[in-house]
Order: C-alpha cells, then sequence, then structure tokens
C-alpha cells in the first residue's frame, strides 16, 4: 500500500520523478548512502513526531541531529518521536522507508534548512528498498512543506 502511495503521488503530481527500487534494504542511511551511491548527508530522512497532540514529519539531511532547543523554540515544545505503529498508522509508511510522499492523511511537513545545502537529495518512497532523486525545494514544494532550523549537522554538510 505505502510505495502504491508513493507511485500514485508522483504520478500525479510529478511523473518526471521515477521511483528507484533497489534488491537491498535502504532502511538507514548508512544503507541508502551506499545503495544510491551518494554521501550520508545527501539521503533526506523523515522524522515523525509529536508536540503534545500535535504529530507532524519534519525532512532533514541524512547526519543532521534534531536541536532540541531549536526544535522546542519553533515547535511550541518538547519535539518526541513517534513509535513505530503510530507512524505506520499516520504516514502508511514503514519506519525505514517513511518519506513526505503519498500519505494517507493531511500531515504538516516541515523541511530542515540543512536540505538547502545539496542540489539533489535521496529520501525513502514508502518502503525500506525504494527512493527518489529530486531537488530539496522542489520537493518541499510538492508536499507544502515549511523551511525551519531545528537541527545540527557537522561540518561535513
Amino acid at each position: 500500500m505505502s510505495l502504491e502511495s508513493v507511485r500514485a503521488f508522483f504520478a500525479e503530481k510529478a511523473p518526471d520523478i521515477h521511483i528507484i527500487e533497489l534488491a537491498d534494504s535502504t532502511a538507514t542511511v548508512e544503507l541508502a548512502a551506499k545503495g544510491h551511491g551518494v554521501a550520508p548527508a545527501q539521503i533526506a530522512k523523515t522524522l515523525s513526531v509529536r508536540v503534545g497532540e500535535r504529530r507532524f514529519l519534519i525532512v532533514t539531511c541524512g547526519i543532521g541531529r534534531l536541536d532540541n532547543k531549536k526544535a522546542k523554540t519553533v515547535f511550541g515544545g518538547k519535539v518526541s518521536m513517534l513509535g513505530a505503529e503510530e507512524v505506520l498508522d499516520i504516514t502508511s509508511h514503514p519506519v525505514g522507508g517513511v518519506c513526505p510522499f503519498g500519505l494517507p492523511q493531511d500531515l504538516p511537513i516541515y523541511c530542515d534548512i540543512s536540505l538547502k545545502a545539496f542540489d539533489e537529495v535521496v529520501p525513502a518512497a514508502g518502503s525500506t528498498h525504494s527512493a527518489v532523486r529530486i531537488p530539496p525545494l522542489r520537493m518541499a514544494e510538492l508536499v507544502g512543506a515549511q523551511w525551519v532550523d531545528v537541527c545540527q549537522t557537522p561540518d561535513a554538510v
């Protein structure tokens, strides 16, 4: 269902974007970077989080870490990660395949400015074996994301 919802999303909104399916798992940043031949920072990882009862997604560069102080300031409270079952419930994507595309319900989506360091990023596409290559500005536009500065990134970006 999840990969299919992402396929339907791109068929409708961006038919020029093709989903890449690999035989090996790309469920972690390291596996995805190796599988797609890019630096780990170029992987666009999607975090499923909550502040109070508000649930939303944050897409950040693969080596970015959520900065609790920045996130609390931007989102108005302590950010907590969702559990795997809740992630699947709200996104229809399994952990390791979570992305901002093809969601079954409207969720606020935020993109961390760390993604802007790249001409192209590689987010998952709804499964632990699929991804797309997409400019970060286009990704944000397609999913209606708001840009935020909520992560710490090593100087390698």
